[in-house]
């Protein structure tokens, strides 16, 4: 069939069911492998930053925290210009081209990992690029949202985020194991040696980049024949803009940065914290569950939200939130009292879980919001666009993403400063909890009380 459709009805009963669901759910699982390798390449410094010291890169502890966090800082910024690429270029055109970036910092990551003289200026601006990875987000739930009606696009882009993030979970678990192998011989390169009391041991940190340069060829393939571009969703970036205008635009920008933002950002942050809060602990054997429930459970959130409602999915899950803060503080080892690992540990875990739901809810709550603030409008001026609901919605969660991703960065610096300037990163916490307390807060008296203008008490 045509690569472009022209002819797109999802809230059609009858198309959607003789033509629309298999068209979209093919877009949806092609989307779905490609965002989960775009979540591998962003989070590939968070694991391998720890066995460079190893090999020979001279790097200061600030240097390698920086490599740390300039994918996310990146990432993030990259992604408010991703919001509006597929209204301009079109769903399949811009996967393919997205998802082809991708191995411009897997090849020069494998290249230049190899040799210990690198520069810390060359790896930084690999770590930047990096930042294509998490751009990918912002763009790749938008053009889903497209794809779907309103009944469904819960529980699709849900499936699409939820499982396009586990390539952070993938990627922490993959890469310790993986760079311990020599599985492309000659033609990977020489491995790098580590010698610890004596002993040497063998590391090939370029298979970290490399396994994955095929996986993403395949998925450009896929991309460029199996998706599809669709004319409706068509919009130039100053239709886009007036998202900018929109008041449920920087609210729901809010509520996106407490729970995809608490995701990255404890993602990138929990092995450190295990790190110095229970040395004894090997921090890579437990870091990678937290992402993995978080990652699952966006899944259950956007598909639960379909069903009762993304706004009271919301409030849970911030109360939720605040609860498990509570629990990881009371389970830190402070004066007197060694702490609890596995107190700790389950907390996170949990905190992950609600989180999670968080992510799915939030981008479940904006098309509903748009579609009620549209239909005001109609009531005062009988003027009533679907389309511009649908458009105004996507372009939203692209721009959602973005700011999102910032916690990426702001989170594990946030604990850098509490660290440094209390002394434990309990300060850090107790004011991630007055953040939380200001989703639920605003979640409620915009979308859930009634008489705000767009209340899902409002919905017809």
């Amino acid at each position: 069939m045509s690569k472009v459709i022209t002819d797109w009805k999802p809230e059609d009963p009858t198309f959607w069911k003789e033509k629309g669901r298999l068209i979209a759910n093919r877009n949806l699982w092609i989307s779905v492998p490609a965002l989960l390798l775009a979540f591998v390449v962003w989070q590939l410094w968070s694991v391998i930053v720890v066995f460079l010291p190893r090999v020979g890169f001279h790097y200061t502890q600030d240097q390698l925290m920086m490599l740390t966090a300039l994918p996310a800082l990146s990432g993030a910024t990259l992604r408010i210009f991703y919001a509006f690429m597929v209204p301009i270029v079109g769903g399949r055109r811009w996967t393919v081209i997205s998802t082809a970036s991708l191995l411009i910092p897997l090849i020069g990551f494998g290249i230049c990992v190899q040799n210990p003289n690198t520069s810390f200026t060359t790896m930084a601006i690999l770590a930047l690029l990096c930042g294509f990875g998490g751009a990918n987000f912002s763009s790749s739930m938008s053009n889903i949202g497209y794809f779907f009606p309103k009944s469904e696009k819960g529980s699709a882009t849900g499936i699409n985020a939820g499982l396009g993030n586990l390539g952070v979970p993938v990627v922490q678990f993959v890469v310790p194991w993986i760079i311990g192998v020599g599985i492309f011989g000659a033609i990977g390169g020489a491995p790098q040696i580590w010698s610890h009391d004596g002993v040497q041991k063998l590391y090939w940190l370029q298979n970290a980049a490399y396994i994955w340069v095929i996986p993403v060829v395949i998925m450009i393939i896929c991309a460029w024949f199996g998706m599809n571009d669709l004319s409706s969703a068509k919009a130039s970036f100053s239709d886009q803009a007036i998202i900018f205008k929109r008041p449920d635009n920087w609210l729901m920008c809010w509520l996106y940065l407490g729970a995809f933002g608490s995701f990255i950002g404890f993602s990138a942050a929990l092995p450190l914290l295990i790190k110095r809060e229970f040395p004894e602990v090997d921090p890579l054997s437990y870091a990678f569950l937290g992402p993995l429930l978080g990652s699952i459970f966006r899944v259950v959130g956007g598909t639960l939200s379909d069903k009762f409602g993304g706004e009271r999915m919301t409030l849970l899950s911030f109360i939720g939130i605040i609860i498990c803060v509570f629990c990881v503080l009371f389970f830190l080892p402070g004066e007197g009292h060694p702490g609890s690992f596995i107190g700790f540990l389950m907390s996170f875990l949990f905190l992950f879980t609600f989180v999670g739901l968080a992510n799915g809810s939030t981008f479940a709550q904006v098309p509903g919001i748009f579609l009620r603030y549209h239909q005001k409008r109609a009531s005062q001026s009988s003027q009533f666009s679907t389309q511009n609901a649908i458009k105004e919605s996507g372009a939203v969660l692209g721009f959602m993403g973005a700011i999102g991703a910032y916690g990426g960065f702001l989170i594990p610096k946030f604990f850098g400063y509490s660290i440094t300037h209390y002394g434990s990163i309990n300060f850090a916490f107790y004011c991630l909890i007055g953040f939380y307390v200001s989703c639920v807060v605003i979640n409620w008296f915009f979308y859930l009380r009634k008489g705000s203008e767009t209340s899902a008490s409002n919905a017809k």
